[in-house]
């Protein structure tokens, strides 16, 4: 991690844990995950820590529940000392995990996240970046994910937030089964990496991966592409064509844009499914084809069912294990992560010396918002590496190499009378929280989570939101 007072500031941390063994352990924890640039300084007591507030500035507060006491029997009332004294510091609150009540009590009163004891390196260093950058805070510090050690990388992956770890347990916990995976997600979220992931971690690796694009092959020729054809089937077939499903006989075939594909094809690919079989075009034969089916698509399946561009059956045969990857703005501590990764791909590529992003520029990165998601971030650092020269990522670079932002903002340019359509705020606070409850398949607890809110917020406000929707009905 660093400071943003310069590049050879420590980002300073403030841990408070009255226990010695405790102490020892934690600080060896923090160490490892945070790196060398990060000072620990440690309080055995409330009213020591208050001192050290007092007497200095610190980035990071890790903060045992239990070691408040000193200041007030009373949790909240504690944390709310400590939290005038913090000025700003991220303040993360240490549980034994039985005292949740405590916890509740320390984040109503400013702190910023709890967890449980003890820590856990990886995973406490994701949640303080992304933390970091919640709250405005990802120039200041930044964690170095070469401390992390080989955690830091899934596969393929780049990123270490809470959410893609879920997604990296699917797939260690799926790989080794034959059953059909459906991956969902935007475009440019990584679903050909997540079934690249889950050939290699699976019994099939040492058998052929073959890619389909359903979205990307003419609808008259799909057929072919995916069963083969025999000579003479069709004008230009001078020979036996073997499809797809043949060339990944033992392996896997992954069916990418699955919701492309035509009605009549998918009657065939159910067939293929419960058969095990497939018949070339222009032949009569059935050849047994083993293959694990992997399939992928950025549309909504449910909405193609109910518009009848996809069979229900051939979804429910497909859709055994399934897999979501969440878009970039839902995952914002990987932001930095991946713009890091691209950056010294890209300047080894083309033999730059770039070597690091700036605090305005990281600033600048992780507010935005990536509809491309993760394709996106690659073009745009690829694009600064090749048009410009140096050693530090800058804001102005990037706002010279933000293409897709000047094509977003050109038609506001053309209308100097247009006003852009701003929503209430209770609107906009709306669209947020459900579409995160609907992320979780309607599961409030996990969505209040991942908003950092509790669960009896979201009832409530959906209580407010519902009678001013009756008001504003009631007044047209």
């Amino acid at each position: 991690m660093r400071s943003d007072t310069g590049s050879d500031a420590q980002t300073r941390l403030l841990l408070l844990e009255r226990n010695p063994e405790g102490c020892q352990t934690a600080v060896r924890d923090l160490k490892e995950c945070l790196g060398a640039n990060t000072e620990i300084v440690s309080a055995d007591s409330g009213r020591a820590a208050c001192a050290l507030l007092r007497a200095g500035s610190f980035d990071i507060l890790v903060v045992d529940l239990d070691s408040l006491a000193d200041i007030s029997p009373q949790p909240e009332v504690a944390m709310n000392r400590l939290c005038r004294l913090a000025e700003g510091g991220l303040i993360i609150a240490l549980s034994d995990g039985r005292s949740v009540s405590s916890a509740v009590a320390a984040m109503r009163a400013g702190a910023h996240d709890y967890i449980p004891k003890p820590i856990c390196g990886p995973a406490f260093a994701a949640r303080v970046e992304e933390l970091a950058q919640r709250h405005g805070k990802a120039g200041a510090m930044q964690i170095d994910t070469s401390a992390m050690g080989a955690d830091a990388d899934f596969e393929s992956f780049v990123g270490l937030s809470n959410q893609m770890r879920v997604v990296y347990e699917q797939i260690s916990r799926i790989a080794p089964s034959t059953a059909p995976v459906f991956i969902t997600g935007e475009s440019g979220t990584g679903k050909e990496v997540c079934a690249e992931a889950l050939h290699r971690r699976g019994p099939r690796a040492d058998k052929p991966l073959i890619a389909v694009n359903c979205g990307a092959i003419p609808r008259d020729l799909m057929e072919t592409e995916l069963f083969g054809a025999v000579r003479g089937a069709y004008t230009g077939a001078v020979r036996d064509r073997q499809g797809a499903a043949e060339l990944a006989d033992g392996g896997t075939l992954f069916l990418d844009e699955i919701g492309e594909m035509d009605l009549s094809l998918q009657t065939k690919l159910l067939r293929f499914l419960q058969t095990g079989t497939i018949t070339r075009v222009g032949e009569g034969v059935a050849r047994p084809v083993d293959v694990r089916v992997i399939c992928a698509t950025n549309r909504n399946p449910m909405q193609l069912i109910a518009e009848r561009r996809f069979r229900e059956d051939l979804f429910y045969r497909l859709h055994v294990l399934p897999i979501h990857l969440p878009p970039l703005r839902q995952r914002p501590a990987d932001i930095l992560p991946l713009a890091r990764h691209f950056l010294a791909q890209f300047a080894r590529e083309e033999h730059k010396h770039f070597a690091c992003i700036s605090a305005q520029a990281a600033d600048m990165l992780v507010a935005r918002e990536w509809p491309g998601n993760v394709r996106q971030v690659q073009n745009m650092i690829r694009r600064i590496v090749v048009m410009f020269d140096g050693r530090e990522i800058t804001p102005e670079m990037i706002a010279a190499a933000d293409i897709e932002g000047h094509a977003a903002a050109r038609p506001a340019l053309t209308d100097a009378n247009a006003t852009p359509k701003i929503l209430p705020m209770w609107q906009q606070e709306q669209r947020i929280i459900e579409d995160t409850v609907a992320h979780f398949s309607g599961n409030i607890a996990q969505a209040a989570a991942a908003l950092e809110i509790s669960p009896s917020t979201i009832y409530r406000k959906r209580q407010a939101w519902e009678q001013m929707e009756h008001r504003l009905a009631g007044a047209a």
